[in-house]
């Protein structure tokens, strides 16, 4: 374990005072999401350390630069895991990266984001300041719920030193169903299971195969299997390639990710689904189709995004008003949220 906390703020408040643009970097896994900022990198590096960690109240406090394996590591040990299945891109990513970036995997739509885990935060604003918001349990908050401002901020807002995180119990039992299925045929069939009780956690179509992920307790899996049919796995793999972008799908020519309401129809067959239908991935731009059903698109390789807007501007200009941090990240105008993103 280490605190770099003071020489964090003092490098921040020496680039304030002298003009200077930091890059802000955890472990340097997720590159292409700061890749139009400019300024001398500002590493959070060696930052390391779980610092508090209550089982039996479902919360876990670590420092920004800590490893996201050896967080899950410590959680494992008590049957628990983070929900959010963060991406260990390369086999890399910090807590603090994570948060930062926004970043959900396969089962965000069952399981909750980044920013419903994030429970409170420290962090060194523009200024050079160290500020604590939240704490380590769920409450109503009146104003901003600072905190949850920093999931998807791309440290625009502040150099997070820690977080505080509610982490879940792991599922007793996981399998993997396969059904073969077009498209269409496959999104009717992700409506319908929306509707049902069935502990679907995850779900992927690509090539003509529906793939699902169930997860729960032996008997709830055990029923479900039974009644979906379909071919059964205990094979996980593909839920952490699609989470660290090691799956087939994030290889070759130029991506395209769309977010969509999950009953929207289909542009054509050439696309994957995930997130029950909602999250889909192209190989041609088709963002007239997916702002006329009130979606979002973007490269899969884009520099992150900030939402644009008057109250974003405000809240950026209050703590970093000097654009310190990462100032060169453009904020967009469509619908929906730009992080979450793979």
């Amino acid at each position: 374990m280490a605190d770099r906390g003071d020489e964090l703020a003092a490098s921040i408040r020496d680039a304030a005072e002298s003009g200077q643009r930091l890059v802000v970097r955890g472990s340097g896994s997720k590159p292409w999401l700061t890749a139009t900022c400019e300024g001398e990198v500002l590493s959070v590096a060696g930052h390391t350390g779980v610092m508090d960690y209550r089982p039996e109240e479902l919360v876990l406090t670590a420092r920004a630069g800590t490893a996201l394996d050896e967080i899950e590591a410590v959680l494992a040990e008590n049957g628990q895991h983070l929900a959010f299945e963060p991406p260990r891109i390369g086999g890399g990513g910090t807590l603090g990266g994570a948060v930062a970036a926004g970043l959900s995997g396969p089962g965000r739509p069952w399981r909750g984001s980044v920013r419903d885990a994030v429970l409170g935060v420290t962090m060194i604003n523009g200024y050079g300041e160290m500020l604590a918001f939240g704490g380590q349990v769920m409450k109503n908050v009146a104003g901003y719920d600072v905190s949850r401002l920093q999931a998807g901020a791309y440290g625009t807002l502040g150099v997070l030193l820690s977080v505080s995180v509610r982490v879940q119990p792991s599922p007793e039992c996981e399998r993997t169903l396969h059904f073969e299925q077009d498209a269409p045929e496959a999104l009717a069939t992700m409506r319908d299971w929306a509707r049902l009780p069935w502990p679907v956690s995850a779900t992927l179509h690509e090539r003509q195969t529906l793939s699902v992920r169930l997860s729960g307790s032996h008997a709830g899996v055990a029923g479900a299997v039974a009644e979906l049919g379909g071919e059964c796995s205990d094979d996980l793999s593909l839920w952490d390639q699609l989470r660290d972008r090691g799956h087939r799908l994030f290889g070759g020519p130029v991506l395209w990710r769309a977010s969509y309401p999950p009953a929207a129809p289909l542009q054509g067959d050439e696309c994957a689904m995930e997130w029950g239908g909602a999250q889909r991935w192209y190989r041609s731009d088709v963002s007239e189709h997916v702002r006329a059903q009130r979606g979002w698109m973007r490269r899969a390789d884009a520099p992150g995004q900030l939402p644009g807007g008057t109250y974003s501007a405000r809240i950026k200009k209050a703590f970093d008003p000097q654009g310190v941090l990462n100032a060169s990240l453009n904020a967009h105008t469509g619908d929906g949220e730009a992080s979450d993103a793979h």
